[in-house]
């Protein structure tokens, strides 16, 4: 059994993970607790928060490790970690992922952009950045992607037993899944192996800007920088919203030449992104014709595949700026985007 690398002033070792509902980050967060405990002979805990709407929305991802001698009565989140794990990059758009870390930390990204790219991305000053592209594991094996994660976290994380990791994952699956296991270890083996670092200097001016703690609630707004009255200049709402980094890795890709404008996808599309035109059709009929998809409202849940009755939909693993280039935008009379 190895020892804690390092701990906070209060005997912890800490691990957050950022995610969205349906990756599988708060059942890593539980297997990696269950691992450190039953297999490295630690006290640890494991829990979650997210919304009530689960699926496709933000999800973060507690564990808190400490020796035997330590007791752990703070079920708080983590606010400094020794580890983040990002389990999907485009989070980094509207969640504060690597908040509160700090020069000892290590942020693990599923990604297929290099540290140095991702050390842009995530706007970090330095510091230790590691690399796995666990989607493509994932599709690969046809497993989840939280399994290549989880190798990966212990990779990450030396004084974690990977033996325990995978017993635990024999067991958790073998009563209603026995088929899945060797794919999970599989799938594990790779993430644990594939994975890559890279550490970034940072000098005694950097250290101080480091980002500091940002709970997921905050606000932009506050008493010093709101507008007079209170009044709300951007009230949001559908409109403006972004729904790329609900997509888990797959994006529905649309070929115009074998649709027959059924409207099939459509009326299954939970988030109305396809874009239709009226035009004229070869019998002089007016008719409405499907011009693409408006991929800035696509969370990639990929219904809009089951349904098609023909080809004209197929779904295909997102690649970078594909959608950007792809995206037929929809148009809003009555809607003015405010600045």
């Amino acid at each position: 059994m190895r020892g804690l690398p390092l701990v906070n002033n209060l005997g912890f070792y800490e691990i957050r993970l950022e995610a969205i509902g349906g990756m599988g980050a708060n059942l890593a967060g539980k297997m990696l607790a269950e691992a450190g405990v039953n297999g490295s002979g630690l006290n640890g805990v494991s829990f979650s928060s997210y919304g009530s709407e689960k699926k496709g929305s933000p999800v973060k991802a507690h564990i808190r490790f400490c020796e035997l001698t330590t007791q752990i009565r703070d079920t708080s989140s983590v606010e400094h970690p020794h580890v983040v794990g990002i389990f999907h990059e485009a989070l980094s758009k509207t969640v504060h992922v690597t908040s509160g870390i700090s020069p000892d930390s290590i942020v693990l990204v599923n990604s297929t952009k290099t540290p140095a790219q991702l050390k842009a991305l995530l706007g970090m000053q330095g510091g230790k950045i590691a690399v796995i592209d666990a989607t493509g594991i994932a599709l690969k094996e046809k497993n989840r992607v939280n399994m290549a994660m989880l190798g990966a976290l212990f990779k990450v994380c030396p004084f974690l037993d990977s033996q325990a990791m995978r017993d635990i994952v024999s067991k958790s699956l073998g009563a209603k899944y026995p088929q899945a296991i060797e794919s999970a270890h599989r799938t594990f083996d790779r993430g644990y192996e594939e994975v890559i670092f890279e550490e970034f200097s940072l000098d005694e001016k950097e250290n101080a800007l480091l980002p500091s703690f940002k709970h997921s609630s905050s606000s932009y707004l506050g008493y010093e920088n709101q507008p007079i009255g209170g009044m709300i200049t951007n009230p949001g709402g559908n409109y403006l919203k972004d729904l790329s980094i609900s997509r888990s890795g797959m994006i529905p890709s649309y070929d115009p030449e074998s649709c027959i404008n059924c409207a099939g996808c459509d009326n299954v599309c939970p988030d109305m992104c396809f874009v239709w035109e009226e035009k004229i059709d070869r019998k002089g009929r007016s008719q409405m014709f499907l011009q693409g998809i408006d991929y800035q409202y696509c969370k990639g849940c990929l219904k809009c595949v089951t349904a098609c009755p023909t080809s004209a939909l197929s779904s295909m693993k997102e690649k970078e700026g594909y959608a950007d280039k792809h995206s037929v935008k929809l148009h809003f009379d009555l809607a003015t985007q405010l600045q």
